[in-house]
């Protein structure tokens, strides 16, 4: 392992759903699916169900603190559970689905007591975070047929996420909500009209076409990062065109099946705003898709003045 990655070490629930929100993030090299904090070598599945090893599922993250700053793991993986419940995760209960921070070294220990503080003292929740901080013990891969669940058994995962009430838990207590008015006065109208009517603005009449400096493009209505100049390229549509997103935690993929056609809508999670759509007509040696987007649904941030405006964090992409 490169020197310049550390570990992370997170339990909570059902490790089938701790994946996707880690896995293809900047800095993630990877994750891993397991057992921790018990008293039996190389459980199985099995074994850990039935709560007699002491082990939880977890998942272990490898992943560059350069880029992936730890208190960014730990802020998603609070947006992932209910910190509150000392039995279980959603439908999952029993000792093996409690929640857990495992700590690596003092420095995460201090970063992870410090962000339970902050949710604490937010009164998100009006009970308890109940969560615990723990140092890491060993850590042994479960089973190969449980890595990558979300990706291997896609249809599976969704109806499991949502059945059993975890993607709605995620939905309800973490999803920003922005008054309309107060967007309607803050935005233009052909960005009011984009992002929170999911309208489109005209080909090769927008502000982003085809800019040319470098820099990133930020949600217009949240201010969170969403695409980079170095990933933009000429698609000849008329609209900015990107290979990917920054980061994919930041996007939800939706049907759309509006105008008789079937798509795949692009959102943003910060704000819930239309942003566009993704196509699979991009450069293949990119990965083959072309995220379209809406110039008025973005605020483009040039290089040289990501660090004042607060997106420090995201200079590495220049390197």
């Amino acid at each position: 392992m490169s020197n310049n990655f550390e570990k992370a070490t997170f339990a909570g629930g059902c490790f089938w759903c701790m994946v996707e929100p880690f896995d293809q993030r900047p800095g993630v090299e990877s994750v891993v699916s397991g057992y921790t904090g018990g008293h039996v070598e190389n459980p199985t599945y099995e074994q850990v169900c039935s709560d007699t090893t002491g082990h939880v599922e977890a998942v272990q993250i490898t992943f560059d603190p350069k880029i992936m700053p730890y208190e960014q793991l730990v802020s998603t993986f609070w947006q992932q559970i209910d910190p509150t419940d000392p039995g279980g995760q959603f439908n999952d209960r029993g000792e093996s689905y409690q929640t857990a921070i495992f700590y690596h070294d003092d420095q995460q220990r201090q970063i992870a007591e410090k962000l339970k503080q902050e949710l604490e003292a937010s009164g998100k929740f009006s009970k308890p975070i109940v969560t615990p901080i723990l140092p890491a013990k060993p850590f042994y891969p479960a089973e190969e047929n449980h890595q990558d669940y979300y990706k291997k058994q896609s249809f599976h995962y969704r109806l499991y996420k949502k059945g059993s009430g975890r993607e709605d838990f995620i939905k309800n207590n973490w999803q920003q909500e922005f008054d309309k008015s107060e967007l309607k006065k803050k935005l233009t109208p052909i960005q009011y009209h984009v992002t929170q009517e999911n309208g489109t603005e005209r080909p090769f009449q927008n502000e982003y076409w085809d800019n040319d400096k470098e820099g990133i493009y930020v949600d217009v209505v949240s201010g969170e990062a969403l695409f980079s100049s170095r990933d933009q390229y000429d698609a000849g549509c008329g609209w900015p065109s990107f290979t990917k997103p920054i980061d994919h935690y930041q996007v939800n993929n939706n049907t759309d099946t509006t105008h008789g056609m079937i798509r795949t809508e692009i959102r943003s999670k910060s704000s819930n705003s239309h942003l566009g759509h993704v196509f699979e007509d991009g450069p293949t040696e990119a990965g083959g898709l072309r995220y379209c987007m809406n110039s008025a649904a973005m605020r483009f941030i040039p290089k040289e003045e990501m660090k004042e405006k607060g997106y420090e964090n995201y200079l590495y992409l220049f390197d």
